[in-house]
């Protein structure tokens, strides 16, 4: 039973190239929507780094494990939110009432930005490099809209050391390696809505379709495809501490068979201290999230996911921690103002 499993991991890594959602799966997307949607870039008064691990299905040979490191900064932003609701003031909310009625869309600024992510699945590897742009102009008083691109390069192979005598059978160890760990550009653009209570995202990944074969064999034949995103949220004020912030994403590319993938996710945050969620993927299963700011430096966030599939019964569930930094942060902030 288990040697199956692992097969059926390994044949993602391979099949799902062409039939299933060829990014990462990121359960905390909502606390770093960066990795999905480069019109972020820049967005937060100060320089925002943040990683990340997944391991899914832990405890699983060969199962996923994926990495992300970004980082991203505004330039050219002199509109720095300074006002006594910027700052966490004894007896106050700086995310309560007063910050939505004192919101005001930022100045027109840009931003940079670096991210790169590796994506390993058995002996299958995936490491993508960054770099993006975004534009943020306020459209009225309190609604900001931005623009971005992302461009860099993809590499996807094979880790041939940890192969196995049983893998030695396989087409591709046959096949002209020239294809293997061949590096292609990528490129990914979005648009970001947002004010003090919503948000609305739209973006491309993988723009530039690039065809893939690892085996002499057309049957095998592959290639990278767009893929949509879709997210939005909004934010309730259940009280002067309490902010409850719902959200969606769906997931789509031109080539899947079923129908788009569909997510909600749910997060109470108290005041700008400790906050839960939960997540419900439809079809798929659930998670449960807890997360801490640390003063104005530091933040961190746990995932952990229940799958609804046969895998769950062979593995230990799917785990991802995610860490940021505010770096540079000198106007108080204790979290970010403008992603929740």
């Amino acid at each position: 039973m288990r040697r199956k499993f692992i097969a059926t991991i390994v044949l993602m890594g391979l099949t799902g190239l062409t039939l299933a959602q060829q990014r990462p799966q990121y359960t905390q997307y909502i606390l770093n929507n960066y990795v999905l949607n480069p019109a972020l870039t820049g967005i937060e008064n100060y320089t925002d780094l943040k990683l990340s691990y997944r391991d899914q299905w832990a405890g699983l040979n060969g199962s996923p494990k994926t990495f992300y490191m970004t980082i991203h900064g505004p330039i050219g932003k002199k509109d720095y939110k300074t006002s006594a609701t910027s700052f966490d003031i004894p007896g106050e909310n700086p995310r309560g009432q007063s910050y939505w009625e004192t919101y005001t869309a930022s100045e027109p600024h840009h931003g940079i930005g670096f991210m790169v992510m590796s994506d390993k699945t058995g002996l299958y590897n995936r490491f993508t490099s960054d770099v993006s742009y975004a534009y943020h102009l306020g459209l009225s008083a309190r609604t900001n809209l931005a623009g971005g691109f992302s461009a860099g390069i993809t590499r996807i192979g094979f880790d041939f050391s940890k192969a196995t005598p049983a893998d030695l059978n396989d087409p591709i160890f046959a096949y002209n390696h020239s294809e293997i760990n061949k590096i292609r550009p990528d490129l990914n653009v979005g648009l970001w809505l947002y004010s003090a209570d919503y948000f609305i995202g739209v973006s491309t990944q993988q723009v530039i379709p690039q065809k893939i074969r690892f085996v002499d064999d057309a049957a095998y034949g592959s290639k990278l495809i767009p893929h949509l995103f879709v997210t939005a949220g909004y934010r309730f004020l259940l009280d002067e501490d309490v902010n409850a912030i719902p959200s969606l994403m769906v997931k789509y590319n031109t080539q899947m068979t079923k129908d788009p993938q569909v997510e909600g996710n749910v997060k109470l945050q108290y005041r700008d201290l400790v906050w839960l969620g939960g997540t419900y993927r439809y079809k798929y299963g659930y998670a449960v999230m807890v997360g801490l700011n640390v003063g104005n430096t530091f933040n961190v966030g746990y995932a952990y996911d229940f799958n609804r599939t046969p895998l769950n019964n062979e593995s230990h569930g799917t785990h991802e921690l995610v860490i940021g930094f505010l770096l540079g942060n000198r106007y108080g902030d204790t979290c970010p103002r403008n992603v929740w």
